[in-house]
């Protein structure tokens, strides 16, 4: 007994001196790993327009159906997309979401990427419903190249 209790003092004192593995979450963040797949992004080309043109194949390659998009019309006056048709409603439900990577898998457009944000805490389920607004990139974060699929050249509509 008296044996068993030396022995765990003695991995106790050889610890003791060790380095803390713990970080300060709030001021220091642990770096992600380079495939990290985080919160869900909308693009938009160089020219404002977004990307998607609300093909709903992102909806379709999901499994856990998190994804839920309204589709319309694109008008000569009322141009959001540089398609004939944009995603109305763009909306994730963060619950549900496995964070898979199909979904942006499965996109033509590279209009969803997941990005390396992963602080979702929330008081209540309803904020965990991500909506279009709350997903498109705006210009305080840059037009342009998708995160992860660098290259991609907007489509020649004219």
């Amino acid at each position: 007994m008296v044996q068993e209790l030396l022995k765990g003092l003695g991995i106790t004192f050889r610890r003791m001196f060790n380095k803390p593995v713990t970080l300060k979450y709030p001021d220091e963040k642990m770096p992600m790993f380079p495939r990290f797949r985080g919160r869900h992004h909308l693009q938009r080309y160089d020219n404002g327009l977004e990307r998607c043109v609300g093909c709903k194949l992102c909806a379709a390659a999901c499994p856990a159906d998190a994804i839920y998009i309204e589709s319309d019309e694109n008008r000569p006056g009322h141009r959001v997309s540089p398609g004939e048709r944009y995603a109305s409603t763009y909306e994730i439900n963060m619950l549900r979401c496995i964070f898979c990577g199909y979904c942006e898998e499965a996109c033509p457009e590279d209009a969803i990427v997941l990005g390396k944000d992963y602080e979702f805490a929330t008081y209540n389920r309803e904020a965990m419903i991500y909506t279009k607004e709350q997903l498109l990139d705006g210009p305080e974060k840059g037009f342009g190249e998708p995160y992860i699929r660098s290259g991609a050249k907007p489509p020649s509509y004219a």
